[in-house]
Parts: structure tokens; C-alpha cells; sequence
């Protein structure tokens, strides 16, 4: 009986899947469904102005509500106590850490909302300093710590479209029209979006009323900086004329407090954004790039001086995005973050250029799927640290100084993921078929695996397209490779990490030649020897489930597909995804109607005459990344076409489906349940 609580009941014991595919039995238990609550790991980590103590979040798995939450706790460097700041089951975003150490403002939750709060480090109080309509972002302590700033949305009236009479008292009428003038409207995970502009405020530290100190039709939404006399800040914006089609264009502003004057002290074209003032409050380094619309662009790093003169960049030859710059506390280096080949380094570089990298191995934030994802932050005395993963475990801490080697200072999966038989994980390099061009894979093979069995594979594709897959720790391929799998997974061009001339082979020619990347790796896999050429599965999501959905009907070498959160028709994609000025800009040279030709030929459902693999839709039913229609028109027409087909919709789930665990494991029993289906293998 093949069932998705057959599934379910091989993920949650995992001994029982082993023997069904007869792989060895390990001594240890394999990585369960049950395991994924579990779950730790490290964010945002803070270390204070003389490098003793480090701030950070600890987010762990709430079986009863299904839900992720967090924690700030403290480590005492010296001693290695760590203690909790904040408790209870309310997550905690957007830590800042006070100039002087005493206290640590963030957000959490009230009985109305999202409010700013501020703890004390040495004691248990605690102070609420809002009572807030919307959610506020982007905190940031003046240098003397007596004033925050931050960003929020004031709202603007509804527009309306005519007049209604009045309604008679107590009658039940239905709700007004709602009349939709803008561009972006609406945004994946949080849905429709409010009337108004996001504008910044300032409010004191102990508490009091708040000042909102930009205004306009724009929404300041970006980084914010103070100026060292606490007399101005710096903020990212864009507050040009066609803001809302032109969504990439933002500049660093310096706004007077005193008198709410705003001066643009960038204004070339694209964005400018990431900004940190340095210590002395002469610089601010930011990240940004020239807008030429490709479909990517790498960040720059920038320093200019904070009249906006004497910009210049560093580190024009790093042909990597840079990300997060952060001055260290004697002003002499700037530390950043940028990925190379699927892993994510922490480097410092002086103004001169000369760049020294500090530490690799950083990520293990994106506990679903192997994506590079890490945090870090800087403090006193050449101190930093860092979130560091691997292929074994989630983000944990990590703490280093300059001239030292950085350590790892916390081990909360230990007493759940050492005892447990995982997956290993085994880096790939191959040639690719279109172009003989260099391609980096990894193979993740099941507990208990031998070489001289033969395994089936899966093929699971990344997302974005912009983005990559890496050496890190990933819920979904530990499940996968627990059920019997080697798992394969690709970073074929068009990823990111690699460098810009890299990402843009798919630019306006997306699906291509990464369909042949992905092929010479399944074909590079099989050639090893343990591979069953007869039973080969394929999934992604997301840009994933585009190539999946292009590979169907292109090839039918997979006995079994699950297309996850598609586009199938570009055309209708651009026309209702949340951004579509975005999309629309950077990812098509023309709009749908002027090159409909293009649209249609790099759309997966041309090609549905093509397919023969049985393939299964997934995609979350509040999903407006990927609209539901999408996947809605893929099946339908996966129907008519007489293939075997099934539509699974996640209820309430947005496009990041594993946003609560339930979803993540329901995601992967349906994947396992739709491929076991279609392998030909007995139950007996």
C-alpha cells in the first residue's frame, strides 16, 4: 500500500525504511522526521566593544506549535557560561547591541504586535519602549546610546473607487471594494499590503515618544547609520520618481534631525545599500552596483566619506558578491562575508585593498535545503564571530580574533546529531556536456552505504535561480538519503558564487544549457559505480521546479518527478508574481506582449506535449512568489496530456513551503510517497 502516512511512518522510524530498500542496518538510528524538532541553531551573532562577551540567537523547534522560535542568550568568553536574556515561546529579530554594553534592543511580540524592546545584560530587567500599529526594522543605536533609530510603516488611506450610500445602522453589508492602484500590492508571507510608506524614527533609549524624521511617497526601508554627534543620520532609500518600476535604484541619504533636511550623497544607477559608518564617523562603506539589468550583479564594496565625497571601490577584482561590511572597532579594516564555490568566507580588507579571508566553513542558517546562508558580526579588540556549518550539523557559534584560529564555542545539536547515522557528504567536479565548462556537485549517500550495491538517486535542484547550493547540514537530503538515496545536488550555471560571467549564462536564457549541466552530473554520478541507471528521480523548487518541469519535457530518463512551487508560463508568472516590476525588468529583455515568442520558448509548458514522467505539483496555497495558478496550469494540462499526475497544495504555506516543520516534513513524505510509487519495487 502506498500511502503518504506509509511515508510518514518511514520517516518517523527510519530502521524500517532501511531494511525496505536493504541498505545496511547501522548501529545507530538514522535521521528521523521526529529529529527535525530537534533542531538548533545560531543567528545573529553580536560581540560586544571589548571582544568578552558575544550576543547571539538560539532557534529552536516548538513541536506543540510547530513553529520555529528564538532566544538571545550570552556567552561569557573567558569563563564559556552562557546564559539565556530572553525566554518564553515569543522569537526574537533584529538584536542591536548597545555602544557601551549594557543593554541589547530587538523585536518581539506584545498581545497587539510587533514592538521594540530593550533588556539589560547584567540583570534580568526588561523594557518595552512601543506600542506600535506595525512592525519596526532596521534598529540602530545612536554612538552615545541614548536614541534608536528605526523604520515602519505609516499608513495611508485606502483609495476608493466611487461613492456608496450610507449604510443603515446595524445592517450587514459585505465588505467595501478594494481598489489596487499600485505596482506591488501584495508580497509573498505576509500578503496584501497595507497603504502607506515605510519612514524612519527616532526615539530615546529610556523610553518616551517617538519622532518620525523622513516623510514623502517613499518608503525608507534600508540600512540606517548615525552620524558619530548623534546629530544626522545615514539610510538607504529610494526616492526616485518611478520608484515602484524602478525597484532597484536606491541611494544613502544623510537626514538632518535638527532640521529634516535630506541630502542624496549617492546617485548613480542601481542600489546603493548595506551601509556602516565607521568608528570615527569620517566613513561609511556600503555595497552596491552599476545597473546595467542583467539578471545578476554582484555587490561591490564601497567607501566614501560621509559627505559623500571621495568615493571609491575596494576590491574591484573579487568576482564575488560582497555582503554585510562591518568596520572593525579601530576603523583599520572593514570584515565581510562573500561565498566562493558554495561556501561562504568571513574577510577583512584594509582601505589599501590588501584582503586577508578569516575563516571559511560559515552557513548552516537555511535548515531545509543545502543553501549558503551565515551571519557574523565584529566587535573590540579584532574579536568576531561567526555562524559556522557543515554537512554534519546546523549553524553553531564561532569565535576567532585577528592573528588566531577562529573556534567553535557551542554544540547544540551534539547530544541529537552525534547519535545519529547521517549522511556523507562527497564533493563533485565535472565537465559539462554543452560546453565542457567546470561544474561543482555534491553526493550525499545514504547511512550504512556500500559501494558495490546499487542505490536509486535523486536529483534535487536549488532554487532562485540566483543562488546556491553548498556543504551544509540540510533537513530534506538527510530525510531523502535516511529513506535509501544517494541524493545529488548541482550548482549548474547560473548559480551563484562562482562569478558574475558564471550567473549570467542564463541571463534571457533561462531554462538552457543548465538542463545539460545537470545531466552530466546525474551522468558523472552513474559512472561511479553504485547508481541504479533505472531508477533516477528528480525535484526542485522554486527556480528548481522550473528546471524540473523543463527536464520532463526534455528527457525521460526519471521514473518520477515532483515539480515544487513552479513557473510553467513565464508569461502569466511576470503578469501575477508579488514583484513583478522586478521580474519584468531583470529577467526579460522585452514585456510579455512585445516578445511573446521568447516568453512562450523558455516557458516548461511548451514543452508538455513532451512528458511522460509521472510528476506531482507542490506548491503552498499562499504562495504569491510562484502563484498557485502556476502549478494549477501545469497540472491541468499535465492531465489532458494523459500523464500520470497529482496536485499536492500546502495549506497556508507561502513560498518558503518549510516555514513551519510540519510543512517540511509533509513536503518530503509526499516527495517519497510519488517516487516510491513509480519505482517498481516490491513492498514484500
Amino acid at each position: 500500500m502506498h500511502t503518504l502516512s506509509k511515508l510518514l511512518l518511514r520517516l518517523l522510524l527510519p530502521g524500517l525504511s532501511a531494511l525496505l530498500l536493504s541498505i545496511s542496518v547501522s548501529a545507530k538510528p538514522l535521521f528521523s522526521a521526529e529529529d527535525v524538532f530537534q533542531l538548533y541553531y545560531v543567528s545573529k551573532p553580536l560581540v560586544d566593544s571589548q571582544g568578552r562577551q558575544v550576543l547571539y540567537l538560539r532557534h529552536s523547534m516548538d513541536i506543540m506549535k510547530d513553529r520555529s522560535r528564538s532566544n538571545l542568550w550570552l556567552l561569557d568568553r573567558k569563563s564559556g557560561e552562557q546564559r539565556p536574556i530572553t525566554t518564553g515561546p515569543n522569537s526574537i529579530t533584529n538584536p542591536v547591541l548597545s555602544p557601551d554594553d549594557k543593554r541589547v534592543a530587538y523585536i518581539t511580540k506584545d498581545d497587539v504586535g510587533s514592538q521594540l524592546f530593550v533588556s539589560w545584560l547584567d540583570n534580568s530587567r526588561l523594557a518595552q519602549l512601543t506600542r506600535l500599529p506595525h512592525k519596526p526594522k532596521n534598529l540602530a543605536w545612536s554612538a552615545d546610546g541614548q536614541w534608536l533609530a528605526f523604520s515602519m510603516l505609516v499608513e495611508a488611506d485606502q483609495p476608493t473607487m466611487g461613492k456608496l450610500p450610507r449604510k443603515p445602522q446595524a445592517a450587514e453589508w459585505a465588505a467595501p471594494p478594494v481598489v489596487v492602484e499600485r505596482s506591488v500590492y501584495r508580497h509573498d508571507g505576509s500578503g496584501d499590503k497595507a497603504h502607506g510608506y515605510e519612514q524612519v524614527f527616532v526615539i530615546s533609549a529610556d523610553g518616551g515618544s517617538m519622532r518620525q524624521v523622513t516623510s514623502g511617497d517613499f518608503h525608507h526601508q534600508g540600512s540606517i547609520g548615525w552620524a558619530r554627534d548623534g546629530k544626522a543620520l545615514y539610510l538607504s532609500a529610494n526616492r526616485n520618481g518611478d520608484w515602484a518600476k524602478d525597484v532597484s535604484n536606491s541611494d544613502i541619504y544623510r537626514i538632518d534631525l535638527g532640521t529634516g533636511a535630506i541630502a542624496a550623497l549617492t546617485d548613480r544607477k542601481g542600489p546603493d545599500d548595506s551601509l556602516s559608518v565607521s568608528p570615527d564617523g569620517k566613513r561609511i562603506a556600503f555595497t552596491g552596483w552599476d545597473d546595467q539589468r542583467m539578471g545578476y550583479h554582484r555587490k561591490r564594496l564601497y567607501v566614501m566619506n560621509t559627505d559623500g565625497s571621495g568615493r571609491k571601490e575596494l576590491l574591484p577584482d573579487l568576482d564575488r558578491s560582497i555582503v554585510n561590511p562591518q568596520w572593525s572597532d579601530d576603523g583599520r579594516y572593514i570584515y565581510f562575508q562573500y561565498d566562493d564555490k558554495g561556501d561562504t568566507l568571513l574577510a577583512a580588507v584594509k582601505l589599501s585593498g590588501d584582503m586577508d579571508i578569516l575563516a571559511r566553513n560559515l552557513g548552516g542558517t537555511a535548515l531545509g535545503r543545502p543553501y549558503t546562508a551565515a551571519d557574523f558580526s565584529v566587535g573590540g579588540n579584532g574579536v568576531y564571530a561567526y555562524t559556522s556549518g557543515s554537512p554534519a550539523f546546523p549553524a553553531e557559534l564561532s569565535v576567532g580574533e585577528r592573528g588566531q584560529k577562529p573556534q567553535q564555542v557551542t554544540r547544540l545539536n551534539q547530544n541529537l546529531l552525534a547519535h545519529r547515522e547521517l549522511a556523507q557528504l562527497e564533493e563533485l567536479w565535472l565537465k559539462s556536456s554543452a560546453d565542457q565548462r567546470d561544474i561543482q556537485a555534491w553526493i550525499a549517500k545514504p547511512p550504512g552505504f556500500d559501494p558495490s550495491k546499487k542505490y536509486p538517486l535523486i536529483l534535487e535542484i536549488h532554487g532562485g535561480p540566483f543562488a546556491a547550493y553548498g556543504p551544509h547540514f540540510a533537513a530534506e537530503v538527510q530525510l531523502y538519503a535516511a529513506a535509501g538515496y544517494v541524493v545529488l545536488y548541482v550548482n549548474p550555471r547560473g548559480s551563484t558564487s562562482y562569478g558574475e560571467e558564471f550567473a549570467n549564462l542564463i541571463h534571457h536564457n533561462y531554462p538552457s544549457q543548465d538542463f545539460d549541466d545537470l545531466m552530466s552530473a546525474v551522468d558523472a554520478t552513474i559512472a561511479k559505480g553504485y547508481v541504479d541507471p533505472e531508477q533516477l528521480y528528480v525535484t526542485g523548487g522554486s527556480g528548481g521546479g522550473v528546471l524540473t518541469a523543463w527536464i520532463v519535457g526534455t528527457t525521460d530518463r526519471f521514473r518520477a518527478a515532483v515539480v515544487a512551487k513552479p513557473v510553467i508560463n513565464w508569461t502569466s508568472f511576470v503578469l501575477t508574481a508579488d514583484m513583478s516590476p522586478y521580474f519584468a525588468r531583470y529577467w526579460f529583455d522585452k514585456l510579455p506582449w512585445e516578445d511573446q515568442e521568447n516568453y512562450w520558448r523558455r516557458s516548461p509548458l511548451s514543452r508538455v506535449g513532451n512528458v511522460t514522467t509521472p510528476t506531482m505539483l507542490l506548491t503552498g496555497e499562499a504562495d504569491l512568489r510562484t502563484p498557485m495558478s502556476e502549478t494549477e496550469q501545469y497540472y491541468q494540462a499535465l492531465k489532458l496530456a494523459g500523464v500520470d499526475s497529482a496536485m499536492v497544495r500546502m495549506p497556508g504555506a507561502s513560498h518558503s513551503i518549510y516555514k513551519r516543520p510540519s510543512q517540511l516534513l509533509g513536503k518530503v513524505a509526499a516527495i517519497l510517497e510519488w517516487f516510491e510509487r513509480y519505482s517498481g519495487r516490491s513492498d514484500d
